[in-house]
């Protein structure tokens, strides 16, 4: 009998090699209403597991809670479970002002300020997606006439920001895309264990066009238009696995 992994809870055999990360436990629910024969495999924590099929192939769907230090335990195990290719799919805030909310975006790459990696790899170790992951995610968006944003998206470790100054102006002014908060901590740990790894967002609110810094009296991703994009997002991430 196999060992279950420790923290998720599963056995390597009841893993898919495929697997979609989202945070949102009710997320990984979501996804599995768009799958057949979905069986819910483990739970434990924030971690919350299913695998079924999509497109006549096994896919294993996992919540990894919120932040790099959470996330990073799920993507280890899953990588020590036999998953070599992974999507994350999940929300950002948009950091360039054209982007609109509810709009996708693909990442190219991460700036590392995530509070995790940086105790794994040197800071000058890059975090990037595997571009087989890109090249799919860009061509179901096309194929289904999905508009899309792509570039680097800035992964930093908090969601609102304390007396220290924030960097999120300099990153905007040099083009990064959008913000969250598990995306490099995916994209150096699937290096690390020679696996492939890509992302795919929905924006919930623009940095870029905001006067003040994000505070919870503002901040409100719970909108028709941004679950509109949440679904959207799973199913050409659920297409894209399938075509890797």
């Amino acid at each position: 009998m196999q060992k279950r992994l420790p923290v998720l809870q599963v056995s390597p055999g009841e893993l898919s090699s495929h697997a979609l990360v989202v945070g949102d436990p009710r997320r990984v629910e979501a996804v599995a209403r768009l799958m057949e024969n979905a069986r819910q495999i483990g739970s434990n924590r924030a971690y919350v597991t299913y695998t079924g099929l999509y497109g006549g192939q096994r896919i294993t769907v996992r919540s990894h809670g919120v932040g790099a230090a959470s996330a990073s335990v799920c993507f280890t195990e899953l990588f020590q479970g036999g998953v070599n290719v992974m999507i994350r799919a999940g929300t950002c805030g948009a950091l360039q002002s054209e982007i609109e909310d509810g709009s996708l975006v693909i990442g190219l790459a991460a700036v590392r300020e995530d509070g995790t990696t940086d105790q794994l790899v040197p800071q000058a170790y890059p975090a990037f997606a595997d571009p087989g992951i890109v090249t799919a995610l860009q061509g179901v968006a096309m194929i289904q006439h999905v508009p899309y944003h792509q570039g680097v998206i800035l992964t930093q470790a908090h969601l609102y920001p304390g007396p220290l100054p924030s960097t999120i102006d300099l990153w905007t002014r040099v083009n990064v895309v959008a913000v969250e908060m598990e995306y490099a901590a995916l994209l150096v740990l699937a290096s690390l264990h020679s696996t492939r790894a890509g992302g795919i967002f929905v924006t919930d609110g623009n940095l870029a066009r905001q006067q003040a810094a994000l505070s919870p009296d503002q901040y409100d991703p719970h909108r028709e238009i941004v679950d509109a994009g949440i679904q959207t997002m799973l199913r050409l991430a659920l297409e894209a696995l399938i075509r890797i």
